[in-house]
């Protein structure tokens, strides 16, 4: 599903660069879920940007399924993204004055899909994610934890190849944390959906079929779980 080969990236000057990630190269495949762990400036955020294709590597490359990216083409690496990723984030990034699952089907209403045919798609991963309950309230009628399971339907509703989680239990406690990485978890293998996961929480890290950690801009470790 993913393939990175020796994908290097630098910030700073060009006389002067500061090197953030070093030769990285690894591949993950199909419906396996993923944990990226690291400190903070081990270069974990800049690798899943990369990989997000919100940011393009100095060298290397980067595949998504049968596709290699071509980074100098904007036009084709938004189709890429649009198409075969999903973000869940810390922050959750609902829109205040949408409904549950009107959050969740912006992605669908961005691909000019009619109303009618987006809110019963939504309404079904709101069920999946364990909150059809709730599809009527605002974001500040929900819980954190609720707000995380919008946030990661919304990331479903495109049937995305890969989602992308960047310390999607950073804002909640840690039981919540533990129920979302058990429903990460799930989904994974019910919808045979791959998920990479960003944390520096090795606990959360270890409950991942897989983790690949950083350190100084290069992997460290790689251990499937046994």
């Amino acid at each position: 599903m993913l393939r990175l080969k020796e994908v290097e990236k630098a910030y700073g000057v060009a006389a002067n660069p500061i090197p953030v990630l070093k030769g990285i190269s690894f591949s993950i495949e199909n419906g396996s879920f993923c944990a990226i762990l690291g400190p903070s400036g081990s270069g974990k955020s800049t690798l899943l940007n990369i990989i997000g294709l919100l940011d393009h590597p100095d060298r290397g490359e980067v595949l998504l399924g049968d596709n290699a990216v071509n980074f100098a083409s904007a036009e084709e690496t938004a189709r890429l993204r649009n198409r075969l990723l999903g973000f869940v984030f810390q922050s959750f990034q609902l829109l205040p004055r949408l409904r549950a699952w009107e959050n969740v089907a912006l992605p669908l209403l961005y691909r000019g899909i009619p109303k009618a045919d987006r809110r019963p798609k939504a309404l079904a991963l709101l069920d999946r994610v364990g909150l059809g309950h709730r599809a009527d309230h605002l974001p500040s009628e929900l819980s954190g934890g609720q707000c995380q399971r919008v946030a990661l339907a919304r990331a479903l509703i495109g049937d995305p190849q890969l989602i992308l989680a960047d310390e999607p239990t950073g804002s909640l406690d840690s039981g919540t944390s533990l129920e979302m990485m058990d429903l990460l978890k799930d989904l994974s293998r019910r919808l045979a959906v791959t998920i990479v996961m960003v944390t520096h929480d090795r606990q959360l890290a270890e409950r991942c079929d897989r983790r690949i950690e950083l350190l100084d801009g290069q992997v460290i470790a790689d251990t499937v779980a046994m």
